[in-house]
């Protein structure tokens, strides 16, 4: 069983460019396996949480990660799962997914391999979020992502982030209203650049947060000029199923 990420939609136009946005002395890097899945899910998730869970849990309390999820797919692309740890440098994130994977044992890993049978990796680095923390501990149990298509103007795109985006998103952050939220950078993967996630205690409100957010940027013009640098995206509704700490 292979290691993964999170997170979830910013419904906005809104990953290597890093530097742009304010960041906390704690970089937050995060290794995210997207799996395509063909039937048997609940069995995935049944070893998930008998085989791969304890073993994710004992390298949160040894320190060799920061944090840990598993998603389900509700509404988007082909994705059906993801997983993902993460961890305060790059070195740190390789070193424990390694180490991690060698604790899986086998004949699960084999199952889990033959119900989701293909996956595409990912290495986010963690740009800004609810509280300057992409991964912040107080998440919601559904979430929206966003996977952004840039080019060469991704740092104009962060600031635009950084500037716009961020204090509407912040305002949108409490009770009845987004739960937190995030924007992160590609660092190793496919053709995503940038991920935009945001997360709510359930479906309704957050999508009324997500038409907020949207009838607050129609006249930015700096909004239109991220649309033109990030051209386009693909959309997933996650359902969180676990996430540590």
């Amino acid at each position: 069983m292979r290691t993964s990420i999170i997170l979830v939609t910013l419904a906005l136009s809104f990953c290597l460019s890093g530097g742009a946005l304010a960041q906390d002395e704690d970089a937050t890097y995060i290794s995210a396996t997207y799996y395509y899945c063909k039937g048997g899910l609940k069995r995935a998730d049944e070893l998930v949480e008998s085989v791969a869970k304890p073993v994710y849990d004992a390298a949160l309390k040894a320190g060799d990660i920061t944090g840990w999820g598993w998603l389900a797919h509700h509404t988007g692309g082909k994705w059906s799962r993801l997983l993902y740890h993460s961890a305060g440098s790059i070195e740190e994130l390789i070193a424990s997914q390694d180490a991690i994977i060698d604790k899986i044992d086998d004949a699960a890993a084999e199952e889990f391999g033959k119900i989701c049978a293909s996956h595409d990796d990912y290495i986010w680095h963690g740009l800004t979020g609810s509280g300057g923390d992409v991964l912040s501990t107080d998440r919601g149990k559904v979430g929206l992502s966003a996977y952004y298509v840039c080019d060469s103007r991704e740092a104009v795109a962060d600031e635009i982030v950084e500037t716009v985006f961020a204090p509407v998103y912040n305002s949108q952050v409490g009770e009845g209203k987004l739960t937190s939220w995030g924007w992160s950078e590609h660092i190793i993967g496919g053709k995503y650049r940038r991920l935009a996630t945001m997360t709510a205690a359930d479906w309704p409100s957050l999508f009324a947060v997500r038409g907020a957010i949207i009838d607050a940027a129609q006249d930015s013009e700096l909004a239109d000029q991220f649309g033109e640098i990030c051209s386009s995206h693909a959309d997933y509704m996650w359902i969180i199923e676990h996430e540590s700490p």
